[in-house]
C-alpha cells in the first residue's frame, strides 16, 4: 500500500472529511513519528508495533564491484518490531500470500 492508496482509503471510510482533510492528516502523523524518532524516541502503536532508532557502529566495508575496502561511517536506522496482534493476524490460517509460481526454465 502506497501513501496516497493509505489517503484515498481513509477518505472513502470517512466520507465526512475531505481527500485534502484526510492528507493533512496523515502528513502530520508521519511528521510527528518521525519528529519523535529524531529524538530518539520510541513510537509505538498498540496491537500494530513499535518503532524505535538503532545505531550501527562504523565498519570496514566492501565495494562489491571492485573488491575495494571502504570505510562505512556509524549511521542510525529505524526499526520496527511488529506487536503480538499484528503478528496473530497476519498468521490466522488463510491469510498467508498465495505462494509465487515457479517459472519454467
Amino acid at each position: 500500500m502506497t501513501r496516497s492508496e493509505l489517503i484515498a482509503g481513509l477518505a472513502e471510510d470517512n466520507p465526512h472529511l475531505t481527500v485534502a482533510e484526510v492528507e493533512r492528516i496523515v502528513a502530520a502523523l508521519f511528521d510527528e513519528m518521525t519528529a519523535a524518532l529524531a529524538r530518539g524516541e520510541r513510537v509505538e502503536l498498540r496491537g500494530f508495533g513499535a518503532f524505535t532508532v538503532k545505531r550501527r557502529q562504523a565498519r570496514a566495508g566492501r565495494n562489491p564491484r571492485t573488491g575495494e575496502t571502504v570505510d562505512v561511517a556509524q549511521k542510525t536506522v529505524p526499526f520496527f518490531k511488529a506487536g503480538k496482534e499484528l503478528r496473530e493476524r497476519i498468521n490466522k490460517p488463510g491469510t498467508a500470500p498465495a505462494p509465487k509460481k515457479k517459472s519454467a526454465e
